[in-house]
């Protein structure tokens, strides 16, 4: 006889039909993407894009208020029975670049584009809105709705922090769930992994201060030139012989300049780049060994060295418990074959980072390759000419509804 622990799990039956909801309201999602994708905004003020929401979302059964410092909508759902809180997020912001996707709703804004699929983001979060409003009933709790400004380095989750996002419903979010569309996965799969997912992005600025001279004679100068040039192979190696190699690092040198001409040894020269980091222990190593590093090779060369690191995003790291959920409610959802546990972090940079240090929570990529091409071969995320299956859009909105029924039981 079957014992009690080993019956086999049924589907939840909250989830069901969860799909079929979401995909009726595809005209509806698409419609909202488009409005957006034609009209992208930068930064941390976006007041079409923030109409476009407010308009999305004014005739449901929401608490709505926009923000302070940035145009932000926050929107709170109220269950039928008192409870805590989860959030759901998507951002907003679009890139300073041109789109070359000949799409017939391609951008209308010159040099700006919503390469990063933040105008899906805002649509699916709209119409899972709009499906949970359908599902208060069987909400034990609230749901916060955070439409977010200023990804895009500008630390727009920072400011509705501040402006109280946590708080919105009047009990502090207790789970929280950010997704983000991805052109190189399979269109409708779920992929995430409990743990580091995404990485501290930091930049540095160094400059070294010699003495200027003619080239003809460099014995007379102080050359900054070989000094930064000795650095930037020596920062190298300080990644190889100072950091973990199960806790990694990258560092780049993406900018050189220095002199103006052939025949004259410049005063100065300036290294700049990209640290990337996930975890806040070996972040902190790199940013002091960076300095250590610089100024002493400076020393050796006679020549004074400035060596400043501008912290970026921390680490995106996901709830382990969190994460995992997730994945079992995509495969559940949308069907094993969506779910996918990602073997490794990834070494971009996302700004949810600031929740998740926060709030135990997952974010987690929703892929959308497009029709007639493959996952290795599609425009990626930031391209001129990336592009992304609308059908996928469907299964981001059951997999925020699903978090939320489940977080609310």
């Amino acid at each position: 006889m079957t014992g009690p622990t080993e019956l086999p799990s049924l589907p939840d039956a909250r989830f069901a039909g969860l799909r079929a909801e979401a995909e009726a309201l595809q005209p509806t999602t698409i419609a909202l993407r488009r409005r957006l994708h034609r009209h992208p905004e930068l930064g941390l003020e976006l007041p079409a894009s923030q109409k476009a929401v407010l308009e999305a979302i004014e005739d449901l059964p929401l608490e709505v208020t926009v923000g302070k410092s940035t145009s932000s909508v926050t929107a709170v759902l109220r269950g039928a029975r008192p409870g805590p809180a989860v959030l759901l997020r998507g951002d907003m912001d679009a890139l300073p670049m041109p789109e070359d996707t000949g799409e017939e709703f391609a951008s209308e804004v010159a040099g700006a584009m919503h390469a990063c699929g933040h105008d899906t983001h805002v649509a699916m979060l709209a119409s899972a809105a709009r499906l949970l409003a359908n599902h208060t009933d069987e909400l034990a709790g609230s749901v916060v709705f955070m439409f977010q400004p200023g990804e895009e380095g500008f630390h727009g989750a920072r400011h509705m922090i501040h402006e109280g996002v946590l708080d919105a419903a009047g009990t502090r979010v207790e789970r929280a769930l950010g997704l983000h569309i991805y052109a190189n996965l399979p269109s409708g799969q779920i992929a995430t992994r409990p743990g580091p997912l995404m990485a501290a992005a930091d930049t540095f600025h160094i400059k070294i201060t010699g003495r200027g001279g003619h080239g003809s004679m460099p014995h007379n100068a102080l050359d900054p030139v070989p000094a930064a040039a000795e650095m930037v192979g020596a920062l190298q190696t300080m990644i190889t012989r100072r950091i973990g190699v199960f806790d990694p690092a990258v560092l780049s040198v993406t900018r050189i300049e220095a002199g103006t001409t052939t025949n004259v040894i410049p005063e100065t020269a300036v290294l700049e780049g990209t640290i990337r980091t996930l975890s806040e222990r070996t972040r902190a190593r790199v940013h002091a060994e960076l300095g250590a590093v610089c100024e002493n090779i400076g020393a050796a060369h006679g020549c004074r060295v400035l060596a400043d690191v501008d912290p970026g995003y921390p680490p995106t790291v996901n709830d382990a418990g969190q994460a995992t959920r997730v994945l079992e409610l995509a495969a559940e959802v949308l069907g094993e074959s969506n779910s996918l546990e990602m073997p490794d972090p990834i070494m971009g940079a996302e700004d949810f980072s600031y929740v998740l240090q926060r709030v135990p929570g997952a974010f987690a990529f929703l892929g959308a390759c497009p029709p007639e091409t493959t996952p290795d071969e599609a425009a990626p995320n930031h391209s001129n000419r990336v592009q992304y299956n609308e059908a996928a859009m469907a299964s981001g909105v059951a997999t925020y509804a699903a978090f939320a029924l489940d977080a609310l039981r």
